[in-house]
């Protein structure tokens, strides 16, 4: 058999290399639109050990840890995929970000996480391209039903080598079409210029067996065709028996010809008078009149791409409804493993499909998320990552060790090394220094707590003064995680104890190895939320109730972290919000989105204070989660007492 070959696709022995296959545990991470009542249920079914109701689910993390985690539960049960991977073109996707109330625009290149896992394996060439795409296919194949389909979208360049991947993966003759989508947009208008303006993208159709399931949709004619009389016996092909009886006499096709329906649908058209036989003798059927013609693989007649999110390469809402209403029913699970900004989950939710969104980029996650609130009347959904199982997991691969202090110590030293920082030995919570201040490198599989920072400076102060590394009043604490609202606490903490303290956020870049081989590894510093809550205790028809009302008052985001053309657009904080959502019963189990207030084109304002109205006394921890206009998170918790 002939086949598309790449470095590393056999072993020595010529044995071909199975994609590895890790599977973890997923994290969820928020609860989005679950009522109260809802929320009460599931945690009653989690604690019995009992199953929950589906809900549908946006993940962020790499589709190299997500699809094998994927597949113990959905192994065989996707009955639609739609993947727009990026085009093996070596350039940036630049994603454009408005600065609410200003005219200023910035684009955004994609995070180094992003940069690492995509274009830097096209700087590897081909071989890694057809690998990466490999992979991808086989775990999709893994997950597609046996009467599932495959949309694959991809541009004129590679299109040919994904469709010879793709053959291998799902089977030359499940192969349906290409499909040709309309390509051109805004930031790709000149492609092609020095010859033929490139007009379209390839849309790959596969279907994982015969059984799969397919619905004739039609696409819209500009104007209504008139019914008209069609020769019922001139299809193409050979059929036996080729003859039809109509009207009593027996009727036979021309030669390599075949009639168009069988008897029983011929009987019941001559009952309906439909069928007739013309002034030559032959029989003919009649053709009603229509808006509509049958679907063609030229779907140029639709939008390729939109321009809605500020993605370069938002696929439209049209060609994600004709490709799933083509290829699934209601209440199908449609998946999508490069989700971007969210077409593919947001469409599948309007037409009532189950949906798996999946993308590396945390502002594709955002974006996805604003799209769905967006839709009126979306049903729950849930947000997740594999957070410390895909550090584990790291952990292990990366640092090997017979004891596990040893596997601990050369952990920290490659984060030191990854903050410039130099490793000291001889204590607990100090593990190095860099430019006269302290380091304290967090577990991969845990969060900084307040535990943390106290010993820190408990025992940064037991050996300052004292011939020690310990020269400074600074230290900087490096985390995975951070318990909720630790920044403020921790830092009123260290002031009365007279330690300056500074808050680091360890990157997901560091389990890139390309991004670590390029020194691409950033530490960024906590932003800052500040939030009051105003209680106000009524008498309502005997009815003891208590309003809140919550008021964000200030956000700060430290420089190092922000654009230098982003910082000059700000003139005030709330600027740099672009969504922000409140729990009102947080319980230490995952963030419940119970109400929220975001930015769209049509509603660029935002709403900063809201109230909500307890019945029931006893303590609640409010929980606000604060979104920025380039895709990071900030979280602060409240403590209230309803009496």
């Amino acid at each position: 058999m002939t086949e598309l070959n790449w470095d590393g696709k056999y072993d020595k022995d010529g044995r071909k290399i199975a994609p590895v296959r890790i599977s973890l545990p997923f994290q969820t991470i928020e609860t989005v639109n679950e009522s109260a009542q809802d929320r009460e249920l599931t945690l009653e079914l989690f604690s019995q050990g009992k199953a929950t109701d589906w809900r549908n689910r946006l993940i962020w993390g790499d589709k190299k840890y997500v699809l094998p985690s994927l597949l113990p539960e959905f192994a065989g049960k996707v009955n639609l995929i739609y993947i727009d991977p990026p085009f093996f073109t070596g350039t940036d996707q630049l994603l454009t970000v408005k600065v609410p109330d200003s005219e200023q625009a910035v684009m955004k290149a994609p995070s180094i996480m992003e940069e690492a896992a995509y274009r830097n394996v096209w700087r590897q060439g081909s071989s890694s391209f057809c690998a990466w795409m490999y992979e991808t296919l086989c775990y999709l194949h893994e997950l597609l039903a046996d009467d599932g389909a495959i949309f694959i979208r991809f541009d004129q360049y590679w299109s040919h080598y994904v469709k010879v991947i793709a053959d291998e993966v799902f089977a030359k003759e499940n192969f349906q079409n290409d499909i040709a989508v309309k390509r051109i947009y805004k930031n790709f208008t000149n492609q092609g210029r020095r010859s033929i303006q490139i007009a379209t993208d390839s849309l790959l159709l596969y279907f994982k067996s015969d059984t799969t399931h397919f619905c004739d949709i039609s696409q819209k004619l500009k104007e209504q065709r008139p019914g008209y009389w069609r020769r019922i016996d001139d299809s193409s092909g050979v059929r036996n028996p080729p003859e039809r009886v109509i009207f009593g006499e027996t009727y036979h096709p021309p030669a390599g010809k075949h009639f168009k329906f069988g008897q029983e649908k011929i009987n019941h058209m001559l009952k309906e008078g439909k069928i007739r036989i013309n002034d030559k003798g032959r029989p003919e059927y009649w053709v009603e009149a229509t808006d509509t013609k049958p679907l063609t693989s030229n779907w140029t007649d639709i939008s390729g791409y939109s321009f809605t999110t500020g993605y370069p390469t938002e696929n439209s809402e049209k060609l994600l409804e004709r490709s799933i209403r083509a290829c699934s029913n209601v209440g199908d699970l449609v998946l999508d493993c490069f989700v971007g900004s969210g077409t593919t989950a947001a469409v599948a939710e309007k037409l009532n499909r189950r949906w798996i969104g999946c993308d590396l980029g945390r502002y594709a996650i955002h974006t996805t998320r604003k799209r769905l609130l967006s839709i009126e009347g979306f049903k729950p959904f849930v947000v997740q990552n594999l957070g410390k199982y895909e550090r584990q997991a790291w952990m292990s691969a990366e640092f090997h060790g017979e004891a596990r202090a040893v596997r601990q110590r050369a952990y920290r030293n490659f984060i030191l090394n990854l903050y410039r920082a130099t490793p000291i030995n001889g204590y607990v919570w100090l593990h190095g220094v860099l430019a006269g201040r302290m380091v304290h490198v967090g577990p991969v599989d845990a969060p900084i707590t307040l535990g943390d920072v106290k010993a820190v400076v408990t025992e940064f102060w037991k050996f300052a003064g004292k011939g020690t590394e310990v020269t400074t009043n600074g230290v900087d604490i490096l985390g995975w995680e951070f318990a909720f609202e630790l920044n403020e606490v921790a830092v009123q903490i260290a002031a009365e104890a007279n330690v300056n303290l500074s808050f680091k956020k360890i990157p997901r870049e560091v389990l890139e190895k390309r991004a670590v081989d390029q020194g691409d590894i950033r530490f960024f510093e906590l932003a800052a939320l500040s939030v009051d809550l105003a209680v106000n205790q009524q008498d309502a028809r005997s009815m003891r109730k208590t309003k809140v009302c919550l008021k964000l008052t200030d956000f700060v985001i430290p420089p190092d972290d922000v654009p230098t053309d982003i910082q000059q657009a700000i003139t005030h904080w709330s600027q740099w919000i672009d969504y922000w959502a409140v729990d009102w019963d947080f319980r230490n189990d995952t963030f419940h989105n119970q109400w929220q207030s975001y930015r769209t084109k049509e509603e660029p304002d935002l709403q900063k204070e809201v109230t909500h109205t307890y019945v029931n006394p006893g303590g609640y921890t409010v929980m606000v989660k604060v979104i920025d206009i380039l895709g990071n998170d900030t979280t602060k918790a409240i403590e209230v007492n309803i009496k």
